[in-house]
């Protein structure tokens, strides 16, 4: 058995990049930031921050354009890619991304689950205790 998943918790970095390719299909390309927090060798408290570039296709990518923005907290489910290509240089580069399969969104900041359209609440229902979790 095989199995690709990912599951991340994280905030926009920036605004939703979305566009349409040649063949008609929207792109959303969707970068958030997540953190973990641990206790060093000292025992002080650090913070680990890692950035993650997420790809949504399709109806969930204009969802991400009409309604994500930098700040948002949202929660991915998907899986790992990662894409290769050749650089004008004849270098070979590589890209790890994360293809989106759902996205739930979360409460803007200073928002409350409440306040979130009903668009949204019926495309993804957020589980009601993942929002509790301190960011």
């Amino acid at each position: 058995m095989n199995l690709n998943k990912v599951f991340l918790i994280g905030r926009l970095v920036q605004d939703v990049d979305f566009k349409i390719l040649p063949s008609g299909t929207p792109i959303a390309i969707i970068n958030i930031a997540t953190n973990r927090t641990y206790k060093d060798r000292l025992g002080q408290q650090k913070t680990e921050t890692e950035y993650h570039r997420v790809i949504a296709w399709g109806r969930l990518a204009e969802l991400c354009r009409d309604y994500l923005s930098k700040g948002r907290l949202i929660f991915v489910e998907g899986r790992i890619h990662y894409r290769t290509w050749l650089a004008p240089d004849g270098t070979k580069k590589t890209q790890t991304e994360i293809i989106a399969e759902t996205i739930n969104f979360g409460p803007k900041p200073g928002e409350t689950i409440e306040e979130i359209p009903e668009e949204l609440k019926e495309f993804e229902e957020p589980p009601s205790d993942i929002w509790e979790i301190p960011f």
